[in-house]
């Protein structure tokens, strides 16, 4: 008897302690067909409707156009694959953050979260609102050009309504990303079906001699680059699903080299559909390419264009808030920006604090800024990091050998990568260069200023200033510090 009790105890210990484990890890519950939804559903946002006309503008030819979508394709994958080097060697969150300070230090690591927070994450945010109030606008100016105030503000109420909905509600928030992720997949499959029916019954004509009138300057293609790449933003954050993934060390990379082409060709169909409706001129004519797409072949159903493309932008970007509010609390709590932005609202439980402050950047940015140059703007910050990390790769190859490296790419891809990085940040500038990318460099140089005064030396007057500021927006907005989660 005592021994049949015994073995029970022993059985309710063991289920217990699996319970327990089960409650405080994260499962690997994801296989590859999940982890190749997670990056077609990632990539694929807003920058697939607006980037074909700025591609298009600087390509000036529909052959050149299309092999820049294809290029990019393969530049985000061979991205992709070294981030997933890094995400697997160095298994700390933050994103490049903690692949910069290992590498280089605490200084470009700084700089990287000073950038993000300033430049790189809001210029993104700004750009999807944009988009997203273009196309809003565009059926109530048919044969005209919405005007500029009216797209900005519909752009600064989106930003408001976004920040609202996350600073309230972390589930409102993730519903709401749910529901407009589904209707984003909806109008690409639209799309691409009615591009390649019109294909079919023969609408060939804009495909013949694709290639005249191509304009080939390296400012020409490393702007196309930039806005090509743009719609394949995201392909950076593939590596953050490992803790998930059921064998990462094979389905990370699986589902990177099948994802990634997936979408590339979901772009390709999709700028051929466009194409089969529309000459180069008509194209660049057009103040929202999808619409014009929709009141041609869809007609009296156009209506579902412009709706389900408005559902998708205003979904990219609570999506870019629901996490990069979360970059801001996170650098708050490490200590490089003020303390309150690490603070949670005592009533909603959300990081309320730094979504506003991310809101209030975004619509800064708006005021002044259009899409082409908030796009030129964010790619050059972008890329220039996205460089420096992966050549940090380059780097730990020779200085931190004895780091673990479950996926280990060939020494050319990071170093191509490496390469091409630094192309696209210089030939724009060389070729084509403009105030964006001045301003750009001068915000990451203020960076500096900051880091010495409050990270570094961590100055008695410095601290004086930013004390009482903090306790009154914490009064003021009802937020505390964060609690520490019990051992």
């Amino acid at each position: 008897m005592e021994e049949t009790s015994l073995r029970k105890r022993r059985e309710d210990e063991k289920s217990i302690q699996s319970i327990e484990h089960k409650t405080t890890n994260l499962q690997k519950e994801l296989g590859l067909f999940s982890g190749i939804c997670i990056i077609v559903g990632t990539i694929i946002g807003s920058g697939i409707f607006i980037s074909p006309k700025s591609v298009l503008s600087n390509m000036e030819a529909v052959g050149p156009c299309l092999i820049i979508w294809a290029t990019c394709g393969i530049l985000a994958t061979l991205g992709a694959l070294c981030f997933a080097e890094l995400g697997t060697m160095i298994t700390k969150s933050g994103g490049e953050y903690p692949y910069l300070m290992e590498a280089f230090g605490p200084v470009p690591a700084y700089l990287f979260s000073w950038t993000s927070l300033f430049v790189i994450k809001p210029s993104s945010f700004a750009i999807i609102c944009l988009s997203f109030s273009e196309y809003v606008s565009a059926p109530f100016y048919s044969g005209c050009n919405p005007p500029q105030v009216v797209i900005k503000l519909l752009a600064a109420a989106a930003i408001l309504l976004i920040i609202t909905v996350n600073a309230l509600s972390v589930r409102l928030g993730s519903y709401v990303q749910n529901v407009f992720t589904a209707a984003k997949m909806v109008i690409v499959v639209i799309i691409i079906i009615s591009g390649l029916v019109l294909l079919a019954q023969g609408n060939t004509r804009n495909f013949e001699n694709s290639f005249e009138g191509t304009k080939l300057s390296l400012g020409a293609i490393g702007l196309a680059f930039y806005n090509g790449l743009w719609a394949y933003d995201g392909w950076n954050q593939l590596n953050y699903i490992t803790e998930e993934l059921r064998n990462p060390f094979r389905n990370l990379p699986l589902a990177i080299i099948i994802g990634i082409p997936l979408v590339t060709g979901c772009y390709i169909l999709m700028n051929v559909s466009y194409f089969t409706v529309m000459t180069a001129t008509e194209l660049l004519q057009s103040q929202a390419v999808a619409v014009t797409f929709g009141d041609r072949v869809l007609y009296p159903a156009s209506w579902v264009v412009p709706l389900f493309v408005a559902f998708s932008t205003i979904g990219a970007a609570n999506g870019t808030c629901f996490t990069a509010g979360r970059l801001v609390y996170v650098a708050g709590r490490e200590g490089h920006m003020l303390k309150v932005l690490s603070y949670v609202s005592v009533k909603r439980l959300t990081p309320a604090p730094a979504i506003i402050f991310y809101g209030i950047i975004a619509i800064i940015y708006i005021i002044p800024g259009d899409i082409n140059s908030l796009v030129n703007y964010f790619s050059f910050a972008a890329w220039l990091f996205y460089g420096l990390t992966i050549f940090g790769l380059i780097v730990m190859r020779f200085t931190r050998k004895e780091l673990k490296r479950p996926i280990k790419v060939p020494i050319f891809i990071p170093i191509l990568v490496t390469l091409l990085s630094m192309f696209l940040v210089l030939a724009p500038i060389i070729s084509q260069p403009a105030w964006e990318y001045l301003y750009c460099v001068l915000f990451m140089l203020s960076g500096l200023i900051f880091y010495f005064l409050f990270v570094y030396c961590k100055f008695g007057w410095a601290q004086k200033i930013s004390k009482p500021l903090t306790m009154h927006l914490q009064m003021l907005m009802e937020v505390v510090p964060p609690e520490e989660a019990p051992e």
